[in-house]
């Protein structure tokens, strides 16, 4: 069963955003071992300077590449990422199970994104779409596509 942790960088605190990703999170139990894994968000001022996120960015990357685990295949998730189809990601996720990985590590950042080394690491950068989206949302979209993934992948009828 191939191994996924899901890096993100917050805490869900509204009642329906947890419910959505305890949701799939469940049944993503049928088809992976998923963790999920969260880092703390960096407090920043109410109007803060590009040196504060700078600096709030470089310690939530510091922390997200501490729990990336070695061997793992890392998906950042980024706005200049590239844009895939839901068969085209079951397609990749079908091809990282084949490779002898040991599992894939999908990082989500904060309000700011992602430092630039988390970037830099991430054998994919992955676009869920052009418009912007809570980080909070974009972890529940994120769980919904894997779990589209291994549907599409098992030959189900959730993906018509």
């Amino acid at each position: 069963m191939v191994r996924v942790r899901l890096i993100c960088v917050g805490r869900l605190k509204e009642r329906f955003y947890v419910e959505a990703a305890e949701e799939y999170a469940k049944r993503l139990g049928a088809y992976c071992k998923l963790e999920v894994v969260e880092i703390p968000e960096q407090r920043l001022p109410r109007l803060p300077s590009p040196g504060d996120i700078a600096g709030a960015l470089e310690r939530e990357g510091a922390a997200i590449r501490d729990r990336i685990p070695s061997g793992f295949t890392v998906v950042a998730l980024c706005v200049e990422g590239q844009a895939r189809s839901s068969q085209e990601l079951a397609d990749e996720l079908g091809r990282w199970a084949q490779s002898g990985g040991k599992g894939l590590a999908l990082v989500i950042g904060g309000s700011y994104g992602l430092h630039p080394a988390v970037k830099g690491a991430a054998q994919l950068r992955l676009s869920m779409s052009s418009m912007t989206f809570p980080h909070h949302l974009a972890r529940v979209m994120v769980l919904e596509q894997l779990y589209r993934a291994f549907q599409i992948q098992a030959g189900s009828s959730y993906h018509k």
